[in-house]
């Protein structure tokens, strides 16, 4: 059994379609990646967070789903199709296929990067502050190394990070989305 697909529009068609009032577009990226930059009147829907229910009063319009580069929004697809849209379609490769096509987006330079990137800046100076202080004051201080190593580790086996989530906590990251961008249903 094959899994469900979505058809794919192109930027340049679905800015048309958004023009017309035709098609509602949902951003399923999280909400620090939207507050930092989106596509002007897309509505949020977190795939954290994701109900296909929410869009209800929408069925009569044409629904466009994106991510950054159409990776989740696909692996998505089956969630996504049973929004209940007539037509249901991705944006071929995502919000980046929008800024190369030249397209506008709203962006907010003083959001916090995506937490991920965050991650991976905090876990990299860890790492090197325990090789340097291994190096310089003692040995056992490549433990803290092999403990950001280990976490990351499970992280990526279990989907589970306790790094992201402890960084989701931190004021620069308690940035609000405007209520305005949420999905309604």
């Amino acid at each position: 059994m094959t899994e469900p697909r979505l058809r794919e529009v192109d930027p340049k068609t679905l800015k048309d379609w958004i023009d017309q009032d035709r098609a509602v577009l949902v951003d399923i990226r999280e909400a620090d990646e939207f507050a930092r930059e989106h596509i002007e009147g897309a509505r949020l829907a977190p795939l954290s967070s994701f109900d296909a229910h929410d869009f209800r009063g929408d069925h009569d319009r044409v629904g466009v789903f994106h991510c950054s580069s159409g990776t989740r929004t696909a692996q998505a697809a089956p969630e996504i199709l049973r929004t209940g849209f007539a037509e249901v379609y991705a944006l071929s490769g995502g919000l980046q296929a929008w800024k190369k096509a030249g397209l506008p987006v709203n962006r907010n330079r003083p959001a916090p990067l995506p937490i991920m990137r965050q991650v991976q800046i905090t876990a990299g100076v860890l790492v090197l502050i325990g090789v340097a202080l291994a190096v310089l004051v003692s040995p056992w201080f490549m433990t803290l190394s092999a403990f950001v190593g280990a976490g990351l580790m499970l992280a990526g086996i279990t989907g589970f990070c306790g790094m992201a989530n402890l960084l989701a906590l931190m004021p620069w990251n308690r940035m609000r989305v405007p209520e305005a961008a949420a999905a309604h249903g």
